[in-house]
């Protein structure tokens, strides 16, 4: 997601332009029929076309505000995330009979195990929700085009090279035989917790209280499985489509008609302009009718906000915060803690 305050309208002229371009065309072709070939009768009312006109910008502001909130309820999730991990950790580092001293050092390798088996399962967590579904856009045809460049680490590192990092050998080749790893590496980890109660180093108190950390974090893993596995409801996004595209071809023949009506009364006081008048309807409608493919187009990209977008939740930069800090709460060792991701054209993924 972009970090800059404001979409420079340079980046939105460049997201477009292919339609821009074509909408110049539309306008250009009706109004040569109409002024060269003399087409008159290729025209309609104005006042229906501007009712169309207002269905349409309801039916896509609707669209924008559902996709909006698909997007703001997945931020959320990864914001009950991040919370819920670094209390997990914080809860297992503070639960050991710290009284005594030889078991030191033992304590400090569990609160590490246990910090690093929780990264591997927000790494399972954010690759599982980069998995491409049929109803996404393809993030091939974004990422490469040559004005706007970004990357997406869960495209270019395999998962169990990223889990090989903070899984025991036994435990990932259990994890890596699983269909829902998450759930696999979750359970793993409420396995060890239990054992280590059992074992007299966590007071039963704080297993609970931990038993209820892993069950939040279950349900917020839920919670994004829902938003990526269900889809925004297709017949509002096509009918939305659809609508566009007929006030885009109705648009033209409404307009022009008008400004030659315009030219017209022009001509009475300046000839000259009022002669060419017409033709001044082509920036004039290309502009309206790219005003609400934009709008149409911005409520597609919001559909779903875990395919890898530029305008997705950023949620390999939300993991990979989350992995810095719990390690650093588990005093790990500087050099096993994982840098940020680098983000390329002010995008966070």
């Amino acid at each position: 997601m972009y970090t800059q305050r404001r979409f420079p309208f340079k980046n939105l002229i460049l997201w477009t332009r292919r339609e821009l371009i074509f909408f110049f065309i539309i306008s250009i072709v009706f109004t040569l029929l109409y002024e060269v070939v003399d087409v008159k009768w290729l025209q309609v009312p104005l006042t229906p076309v501007g009712l169309v006109g207002t269905a349409v910008a309801f039916m896509i502001g609707f669209q924008n505000n559902a996709a909006y909130d698909r997007i703001w309820e997945a931020r959320k999730i990864w914001g009950g995330i991040v919370n819920a991990s670094r209390t997990l950790v914080i809860n297992v580092r503070d639960s050991f009979y710290l009284h005594d001293s030889k078991n030191g050092k033992d304590e400090s390798e569990i609160t590490q195990i246990i910090a690093h088996r929780h990264v591997a399962w927000l790494t399972a967590l954010r690759y599982a929700m980069r998995t491409k579904k049929p109803w996404e856009a393809s993030y091939q045809k974004i990422h490469k085009q040559k004005h706007f460049e970004y990357h997406i680490p869960e495209f270019e590192v395999e998962l169990e090279d990223e889990l090989k990092q903070h899984l025991s050998v036994e435990e990932l080749n259990h994890v890596m035989t699983q269909d829902h790893k998450p759930n696999a590496i979750i359970s793993l980890q409420s396995k060890h917790l239990r054992k280590l109660t059992d074992e007299g180093k966590i007071w039963d108190f704080s297993y609970l209280n931990m038993q209820q950390i892993l069950q939040e974090l279950t349900t917020l893993q839920g919670k994004s499985e829902r938003i990526k596995n269900f889809p925004y409801p297709k017949q509002y996004g096509s009918i939305g489509y659809h609508f566009v595209h007929l006030f885009m071809w109705l648009l033209p023949m409404a307009i022009i008609p008008s400004f030659a009506s315009m030219g017209i009364t022009v001509a009475e006081t300046n000839p000259l302009v009022g002669k060419f008048f017409v033709w001044f309807n082509i920036p004039f409608t290309a502009l309206v009718i790219w005003v609400f493919n934009t709008m149409l187009r911005v409520g597609l990209a919001g559909e779903n906000p875990f395919e890898g977008s530029p305008n997705d939740v950023p949620i390999s930069n939300i993991s990979r915060g989350i992995t810095r800090d719990i390690l650093q709460l588990a005093e790990e060792e500087p050099g096993k803690i994982p840098p940020a991701f680098e983000n390329k054209s002010d995008v966070q993924m």
